[in-house]
């Protein structure tokens, strides 16, 4: 209920010609969350302390309505939202899905610091989908969930995504 509400106020409250794309060719949160399933590749969008905009890739889980997400601790768009937290992302399939959020940031899992209360089953399923051994879990990656206040969904055509 929740998402659902987010997609229909960010829609509602979208330019004119955003809503003239996206209205009759969107899908519902509960069709949303059966697409998102596994890892989503997202374009990732933050800022330099600059205000230059920054893109780059990041493996993206789609779990209880929110965008969540890794990196290296080293890496600089691990510096960016630590000191800049808001973010957007972009998850597209071809013609066929583009998801849209905007939103900010919530390290799960800072270091030298206690992580938040789902750390562990949600690195419980990272593990699951990576591999234990992967990496060092709790010195070498930080995780994040994108805490959207916007988000548009893109899909003119459900039977597409579902193979129906």
């Amino acid at each position: 209920d929740k998402l659902q509400s987010l997609l229909d106020s960010s829609l509602s409250a979208s330019t004119a010609h955003l809503r003239s794309i996206v209205e009759g060719r969107t899908i519902t949160a509960a069709q949303l969350t059966g697409v998102l399933t596994g890892m989503c590749t997202l374009a990732l969008s933050t800022t330099t302390a600059k205000g230059e905009p920054r893109i780059s890739g990041a493996d993206g889980h789609f779990l209880h309505g929110r965008w969540h997400f890794g990196t290296a601790r080293n890496a600089a768009k691990a510096r960016h939202l630590a000191a800049r937290p808001a973010a957007s992302v972009a998850h597209l399939r071809g013609e066929d899905l583009g998801v849209f959020t905007h939103g900010t940031v919530e390290e799960l899992n800072p270091e030298g610091a206690e992580p938040t209360a789902d750390w562990q089953e949600l690195r419980a399923y990272l593990q699951d989908f990576y591999g234990d051994d992967s990496f060092d879990w709790d010195r070498e990656v930080v995780y994040y969930r994108l805490n959207p206040h916007w988000m548009t969904v893109y899909a003119p055509d459900l039977d597409k995504l579902t193979g129906t």
